[in-house]
């Protein structure tokens, strides 16, 4: 009974031991500008979680319910980032903002998102982002920014959206992003860090 009563009174010890070891290291490793190991950033999937085809109407054009308008067809892009923390302590992800470049060249929409997010010690954990571009957006945006570059290959920027949007759902037309960071912070480090990525 002694036996068993000393060797339980051992026991109890040991692990008692142990605990106290793992969370006196838990709390000798804080955060600071000298330990602070930049975050591993990849894009895990893309993809089109909706897609109604291409079209566009006018507000010429007098519809069959609703009013009229220059609209079109909406093109939802879905991006899943896998963020590996190697920092024996948790981080916050508290911003990320990417442009995204369709066919190599054609900057249509760029997201913004301050939503924050733990990731664990030693983890990785997932992020999915979402944005949304309409053929009117993105027709404003290319008779802005990429006209130009439509005018010097002799297409038209009606045949461009066309085909991207045909393009991008089946995987053949490029989608890049760039521009790309991600905010960090633990305790009082604050950290900004770029990334560029390709989609498909």
């Amino acid at each position: 009974m002694k036996k068993s009563l000393i060797l339980f009174v051992a026991l109890l010890f040991g692990f008692g031991l142990v605990f106290s070891s793992c969370v006196t290291t838990s709390e000798q490793v804080k955060p600071n500008e000298n330990n602070f190991m930049a975050p591993k950033v990849t894009l895990e999937s893309f993809m089109v979680p909706q897609y109604d085809g291409y079209w566009y109407f006018s507000k010429k054009a007098k519809p069959t319910k609703g009013d009229a308008g220059d609209r079109g067809a909406m093109l939802p892009l879905s991006f899943l980032f896998n963020i590996e923390n190697k920092n024996p302590y948790p981080i916050l992800l508290n911003g990320m903002t990417f442009t995204v470049v369709v066919d190599k060249e054609f900057e249509l929409v760029t997201f913004n998102n301050d939503d924050e997010y733990w990731i664990p010690a030693g983890k990785i954990d997932q992020v999915r982002a979402t944005t949304l571009i309409t053929v009117r957006s993105a027709l404003l945006s290319l008779l802005v920014t990429g006209g130009f570059k439509l005018k010097a290959k002799k297409v038209s920027p009606w045949a461009a959206l066309e085909g991207w949007w045909k393009g991008v759902p089946e995987g053949t037309t490029p989608i890049n992003l760039t521009g790309c960071s991600f905010s960090f912070s633990a305790g009082e480090v604050s950290k900004v860090y770029p990334y560029e990525m390709v989609a498909q």
